[in-house]
């Protein structure tokens, strides 16, 4: 006899308050956790699912935005006419209007990228698609000193809210060029946080500066970087190869290993002054 399984309820909130059990040593404490929620969210575009992602529901006309944007979805901001967040049984809809002409682009592209959480290559219908290469060029060219990325890496942490509450999210952040956080958003996966720090920069007139993300460098995180129209991406983890040969490419200063004292420069080190 197969016992009814319970369905799993998932929270629209974005942390949530769990009973845990704690080894200490030799003791055994019984305390609350904050912990990170996870979603599905379902990304439709006028009436249609194209995508389902997890993430943290925090910010998500942030998300829908800059997941549009991102992936060439939208060309501008204005392409976008509402967005309407509605509960599934299942998790979160983003129920998004969008431009006729960019409607029609995109069922015309139309892949399965359900689950698109790790490789980003998921559904692709091909490679040329999965990459969207060549990248453009960008046209940005802001120029910071090392002391800048010092700065930037020392005052990142105090604006991470979400990661101090659960220790379990990745924060992207546009940092002015004295290195201070002008915008930052978090996330379980470090590709939403920089979605959805995409569509708050494209709501809000950004001065210069650069992308801190804490987490590593992917490709996909170059390729959304330019995607956004920015030259500098600085990261706390490594990037991978085809990271750095799209940088290269593309003229993104890319830079990994950031702490500190010290950082690495991966590509286009002209961006980086004073070393």
């Amino acid at each position: 006899m197969t016992l009814p399984v319970d369905p799993i309820v998932f929270s629209s909130e974005p942390t949530g308050k769990y009973t845990v059990t704690r080894h200490l040593s030799h003791e055994i404490e019984t305390n609350i956790d904050t912990l990170a929620e996870e979603v599905p969210i379902a990304l439709v575009y006028n009436g249609i699912s194209h995508a389902v992602m997890l993430a943290t529901p925090q910010d998500l006309e942030d998300f829908a935005l800059g997941f549009s944007l991102s992936e060439g979805i939208l060309d501008s901001p204005a392409d976008l006419y509402g967005i309407e967040i509605s509960e599934q049984a299942n998790g979160l809809a983003l129920q998004m209007e969008v431009a006729t002409s960019c409607f029609q682009r995109l069922k015309e592209k139309r892949r399965n990228m359900t689950g698109r959480t790790g490789c980003g290559l998921c559904g692709s219908e091909s490679l040329d698609q999965a990459l969207r290469l060549p990248l453009s060029k960008v046209k940005q060219h802001t120029v910071i000193s090392h002391k800048t990325i010092s700065a930037a890496i020392a005052n990142i942490a105090e604006h991470q809210r979400l990661q101090a509450l659960t220790g379990a999210t990745h924060a992207s952040a546009w940092m002015n060029v004295q290195g201070e956080v002008s915008l930052l958003r978090e996330d379980v996966g470090r590709h939403n946080a920089l979605d959805k720090l995409i569509g708050a920069m494209a709501k809000k007139e950004c001065g210069p500066g650069f992308i801190l993300t804490t987490s590593r460098a992917s490709y996909e995180m170059v390729q959304k970087t330019v995607s956004a129209g920015r030259n500098i991406l600085v990261a706390i983890s490594a990037p991978t190869g085809l990271a750095i040969r799209m940088a290269q490419q593309s003229g993104l200063t890319l830079i990994g290993f950031a702490r500190e004292q010290s950082f690495v420069i991966y590509s286009h080190a002209e961006a980086i002054a004073e070393l």
